[in-house]
């Protein structure tokens, strides 16, 4: 992954964290800083994965890369949603 596609997925990852957070049903009680954090894993993940199939540069919109980053984020949101909330009762 070069400098300049780390830093864009920062910067998607901001937006990917709220897109898993929509895509995981019923509520989730963790922070929304705590919702970005996993936002901007996914997409870094979702990119390394991305560029390891060899989808990650395509004409026009990745979508297959857009989607595995909101799936690294829909797992990651309701892996700490449900972990976080047994902890807070």
């Amino acid at each position: 992954m070069e400098v300049q596609g780390f830093f864009t997925a920062i910067i998607i990852g901001l937006i990917i964290g709220a897109l898993g957070r929509l895509v995981v049903p019923g509520k989730q009680k963790i922070s929304i800083l705590l919702t970005l954090a996993i936002g901007v894993v996914a997409a870094i993940l979702g990119t390394l994965l991305a560029g390891a199939l060899g989808v990650d540069d395509t004409r026009g919109i990745d979508w297959i890369e857009l989607f595995l980053q909101v799936a690294f984020a829909a797992v990651g949101v309701a892996v700490l949603a449900g972990t976080y909330g047994r902890r807070r009762h």
